[in-house]
């Protein structure tokens, strides 16, 4: 029965606004209690909110990959469990092909939340967990058999019943992972959360209640619907096509896999169609449905009015249909490998949609991110005797620029839009045996344009430890490039190599490499992409990037941007540069 309850604007907003902040306190409780590298100081996690007909209430903060898709699993486990499903239970599920995940590493705790014996929310956490079993250490192995070499596989399965603990079946679980007691104490961060959701709910619950939370839920999603519709409506009816390719899946190396989207837009609803993608592949870089849809609802609310910031919920998702055959590298079949997904395949996804919305909505254009450029790192810590894993993600690509802006520095890549960060450096020289001897911005590296692409890093390690794996799955964009728009410049190549003994020695994407005590890795990474024609962009601007900002060149800034700055007195000679713009 359809709930009549009114409710006015001010208890309205400040239920809105209550989930909002639980999602942000639980996020924070992950953070500050979690004890592996991801979570503590990347900040790879999510958290979200969702009612008992699977429909998304909340979810502000964290990786698209990991949240936007969480009704899709709420659901799984309400057809797989039906009514055994009790106050105090809590599920566990990291399996892409059941129960529905980015890929393996990322463990989500879903908790039912009920008041009164009726069961009225959903709620989870999810976390990139320290290892997971799979053929080696970490993750984002490139060259795996299939799904099960790259770890332990759980479809949503009870780790708490009733409010107890399953601990056998929580045992067998630690028993196939590499730091069991790691994984214990982040997943403990995660029920924490849960926790904290739930007194939470039920403070807002005894406060207003049921009926009236109920009545500010479906008001919620009916507004943000009426936004989302009014922001496609803004968009020309019409069909537009955007495309990106990644360098390879990892197993037929040099081949690149393309991801092609067409956005068809008619009156107040959204088709996005990855149709016309390549098949599914060999190799780790395959997307199942579950991330393929948290992409293109992430691109989509990209180009959705921005006031309606992080309060997107069910109603953003009910005008957007997304398609994605299956078989088809954004939609694989099991066993497909998925480990791969959210670097390579589904930073492909966003890309081509940004690219797609910038063609349908030029006044917004936007260009995208440098391309991740990320390893792992797995060997004995002499210092400790034991196994270490480090995921470096220090070099990373800057922000693509935007119509009106430069991009951003420091930013990750587009696949995260920015949520994930770099670690403290002083951080990563404490837990593991490496050295950092340089993290910088690198000059002519950021996509040129009348609005420039955010500079790329320069980054370079010092092995002090053991021999050690170096494998670069979490990487890409050594071969393809990501586009910029109204005529902007593309992204510029990721490079690395090692140097041993004095010699260098390439690394590229999706390979494994042995490092060798007293080893160096250098690795370069492009920036961001441009918006519009370099020649067009302000003098002032070329002059400060080259002087104050030292991120152009002297040479680029003549040969790109058109602009002459003299060497000596380091000012614009403006007939010069009128003369080579073709102006004076």
């Amino acid at each position: 029965m359809k709930n009549k309850t009114r409710v006015d604007e001010t208890t309205l907003t400040v239920v809105w606004h209550g989930l909002q902040r639980i999602c942000r306190e639980m996020r924070y409780l992950v953070e500050r209690t979690g004890q592996n590298y991801l979570i503590s100081q990347m900040h790879d996690l999510s958290v979200g909110i969702w009612d008992n007909q699977a429909r998304t209430l909340a979810i502000p903060t964290g990786l698209p990959a990991q949240f936007v898709g969480g009704k899709l699993s709420v659901r799984y486990i309400q057809e797989e469990f039906g009514e055994k499903i009790y106050p105090g239970d809590v599920f566990l599920v990291n399996d892409p092909y059941h129960g529905h995940c980015n890929h393996v590493p990322d463990w989500a705790f879903y908790k039912p939340i009920f008041f009164r014996d009726e069961l009225l929310f959903f709620t989870m956490a999810r976390a990139h967990q320290e290892d997971t079993g799979a053929a080696y250490p970490g993750a984002y192995f490139h060259n795996p058999y299939d799904i099960h070499s790259e770890g332990i596989l759980i479809p949503p399965t009870k780790v708490f019943e009733r409010g107890q603990e399953c601990e056998a079946i929580y045992k067998l679980i630690l028993n196939n992972v590499r730091f069991p007691e790691g994984v214990r104490v982040d997943n403990y961060a995660q029920l924490g959360a849960l926790n904290v959701c739930e007194n939470r709910l039920r403070e807002l619950l005894e406060k207003y209640g049921r009926d009236v939370i109920l009545a500010c839920v479906d008001e919620m999603i009916r507004r943000t619907e009426i936004a989302v519709r009014e922001s496609i409506r803004r968009i020309p009816d019409g069909t537009y096509y955007g495309e990106s390719a990644t360098d390879d899946d990892g197993v037929k190396l040099g081949v690149p896999v393309w991801v092609r989207c067409e956005i068809t837009v008619k009156e107040d609803e959204m088709v996005i169609d990855f149709s016309k993608s390549d098949p599914q592949q060999k190799g780790f870089i395959n997307a199942t449905y579950f991330t393929t849809y948290c992409y293109a609802i992430a691109g989509a609310i990209l180009f959705c009015d921005p006031a309606l910031a992080d309060y997107h919920n069910e109603g953003t998702m009910n005008p957007i249909t997304v398609i994605a055959p299956e078989g088809s590298v954004v939609n694989a079949r099991y066993p497909a490998p998925t480990g791969g997904a959210p670097v390579n395949v589904g930073g492909n996804m966003l890309e081509a949609l940004v690219m797609a919305f910038s063609l349908a909505l030029p006044e917004r254009a936007a260009a995208c991110w440098g391309r991740r450029y990320g390893h792992y790192v797995f060997g004995n810590n002499p210092r400790t005797g034991q196994l270490y894993v480090m995921a470096g993600y220090e070099v990373e690509g800057g922000g693509g620029a935007v119509r009106g802006y430069d991009g951003w520095n420091g930013v990750a890549t587009l696949a995260t839009l920015g949520e994930l960060n770099r670690g403290n450096i002083e951080e990563i020289e404490i837990r593991y045996p490496w050295r950092m001897l340089c993290q910088e911005m690198r000059p002519d590296s950021g996509g040129p344009g009348k609005w420039r692409g955010a500079p790329g890093l320069r980054w370079g390690g010092l092995n002090e430890g053991g021999e050690a794996g170096f494998h670069t799955g979490a990487g890409q964009g050594e071969t393809t490039f990501a586009p910029g728009a109204l005529g902007g410049w593309s992204t510029f190549p990721n490079r690395g190599w090692m140097v041993r003994d004095g010699r260098e020695i390439p690394i590229h994407c999706h390979r494994l490499y042995q490092v060798q005590p007293g080893d160096v890795v250098w690795k370069e990474a492009g920036g961001g992409a441009g918006v519009g024609n370099p020649v067009e962009r302000d003098p002032q601007k070329v002059w400060e990037d080259v002087v104050i900002n030292q991120l152009v060149s002297l040479e680029a800034a003549r040969e790109i941007y058109k602009v002459v700055i003299d060497p000596e007195t380091l000012t614009i000679d403006e007939e010069k540069t009128r003369l080579l713009r073709g102006s004076g």
